[in-house]
Order: C-alpha cells, then structure tokens, then sequence
C-alpha cells in the first residue's frame, strides 16, 4: 500500500492530535489531587494514601492552607523519612498538623 502525500499529510495530524489528547486528559487527570485525611484510632499523626498521578507537590498544596507547600513538603519527608520527593501509589504518607486544619 502506498500513501499519497495528501494521505501522509492526514495521517501525521491525525497521530499528532490523538497524541496531544491524550497528553491533555493526562495533565487533567494528574493536576486535580483530592487528598483525603485519615485520623488513624491510635493517637498517631493523619496520614494520606498516595493515588496513581499524585506528586508530593500537589498534596502538600492540598494540605498547607495558601502557606508554602515548600515547608509543608519538607515536613512530609521528615516525617516519613523519604530521601526524595518521589512517591508511589498506594503508599500511606504521614502528614503534619492537627486533622482540623488539614480537611
């Protein structure tokens, strides 16, 4: 089979818009963290479960109020004793604070 340059020219948009669309609903998807709180029964610190897309920079943004997620990240790492800001699904992550300040 062989395409004409009109059929190349289709099929190279077409790849290019089906690539930019998925990048968009990708950036949809990873830009809107809903952090939930959970108060463990023990007197222990509040925690997050870290979902598929989450970046410590968005929780930390959930949880700091309009203040710097800068300090409130620091915190976190200190708290879970993480090397780095990267983390995974699924993973509970100790956050700082009383729970009323943090919902």
């Amino acid at each position: 089979m062989r395409l004409t340059r009109r059929g190349r020219i289709v099929l190279v948009v077409a790849v290019a818009l089906l690539s930019l669309g998925g990048f968009w609903l990708g950036t949809r998807a990873a830009g809107h963290a809903e952090v939930r709180v959970v108060v463990p029964s023990h007197a222990g610190l509040p925690w997050v479960e870290v979902h598929k897309g989450d970046t410590l920079w968005q929780i930390a943004d959930a949880l700091s109020e309009g203040n710097d997620p800068g300090a409130v990240i620091e915190e976190i790492k200190r708290l879970n004793g993480l090397p780095n800001s990267l983390i995974r699904p699924g993973t509970r992550l100790y956050v700082p604070g009383n729970t009323a300040a943090l919902r």
